[in-house]
């Protein structure tokens, strides 16, 4: 396929004058979950050649995988009648995009340019650390969203020394401790559930006196005998020097102030987008979620297009950020189409 706009740049020629760009590609897809993954399944089939920039392992909001690496266990993503963990399905999504040809590159990107075609990407090269330009006709935006922390002193200083927002990467060191899981929504009751296979009790701590999970991990958090529950309270501080060992709460109702002893606290209060690269490129809402247009993933930019919980802050399932990755490889294969005519 020749360039969609070769009056942007004719050539491969950077800014400096270098002619060791590499050609620009049919489609780059930023972020590997669910959403990513199964837009470089569908570009893959279609003769796009895609390449992933699938993030590091070493960042918590950039992780390949994305969330669904620290989700314990699948329910819901048809297909699998006995569920299956967070980690395996991406790991079977990845192995379905790559046997059609697509690329991965274990890294974080760092810069991107959507001014002109052919769009640009720059992210380090793994082995190096050095900066490397990549080009593309098209990009799918897919880096997912990160979890929201309380903003407490000792969370970043506690942090993986008892203060954690992944149960599947560290609920093993727990077990027999008395844990404290603070949320009130699906993935802090799914941390909750999860915790009871090593944890000696799980405390939900949760703000309000309704959760705001669906009615199914209710009932399963209700019945749960580990399980108990603390309402109408905020947590104002987490004590330890070196480690933790317990959190003050506040109540919000009647005003009484409290110590829970616990040793482990999980934090599950949201999520925020994973779009600081975009700020001035891309048009977002107030909570800086990409915008893209009705029944579709296009955004304000021609040929750039986005999927997964990047964009939808409403439902944020592993099977419609699937969809919405389908749907971006789709349009960008019909943009380049249109703009090869």
């Amino acid at each position: 396929m020749s360039e969609p706009d070769q009056a942007d740049n004719p050539s491969n020629t950077d800014v400096t004058g270098s002619t060791d760009v590499a050609p620009a590609r049919d489609v780059i897809i930023i972020g590997s979950g669910p959403a990513g993954l199964t837009a470089a399944i569908y570009a893959a089939r279609a003769n796009l050649s895609p390449l992933v920039i699938e993030g590091e392992p070493s960042s918590t909001s950039d992780q390949p995988g994305g969330q669904l690496m620290l989700t314990s266990e699948i329910e819901n993503f048809p297909g699998f009648v006995d569920g299956l963990a967070g980690p395996d399905l991406i790991g079977h999504m990845r192995g379905q995009a790559a046997r059609f040809g697509t690329e991965y590159l274990t890294t974080k990107v760092e810069r991107v340019d959507l001014s002109s075609r052919p769009f640009r990407v720059w992210a380090p090269d793994p082995s190096t650390g050095v900066a490397v330009e990549h080009r593309a006709r098209s990009v799918i935006v897919s880096t997912g969203a990160r979890s929201l922390m309380l903003g407490l002193e000792a969370e970043e200083r506690l942090l993986s020394r008892g203060v954690s927002t992944c149960a599947t990467c560290d609920g093993f060191f727990f077990r027999g401790h008395d844990i404290a899981v603070i949320g009130g929504g699906d993935s802090a009751l799914e941390e909750a559930i999860f915790l009871t296979k090593f944890g000696e009790t799980v405390t939900v701590i949760h703000r309000r006196k309704e959760l705001r999970a669906s009615k199914i991990m209710q009932d399963r958090a209700f019945k749960n005998p580990k399980i108990r529950f603390i309402w109408d309270s905020v947590v104002t501080h987490i004590r330890g020097d070196v480690k933790v060992e317990g959190v003050e709460l506040h109540n919000s109702v009647t005003g009484e102030d409290s110590f829970l002893p616990v040793s482990g606290v999980f934090v599950a209060i949201g999520h925020v987008p994973n779009t600081d690269l975009f700020v001035g490129q891309l048009d977002m809402d107030e909570a800086g979620y990409l915008l893209t247009a009705a029944e579709s993933s296009a955004t304000n930019v021609s040929g750039v297009f986005a999927c997964g919980d990047v964009q939808d802050h409403i439902y944020r399932q592993a099977v419609t950020a699937a969809g919405t990755g389908c749907m971006a490889a789709i349009d960008a294969e019909r943009w380049l189409e249109a703009a090869e005519a």
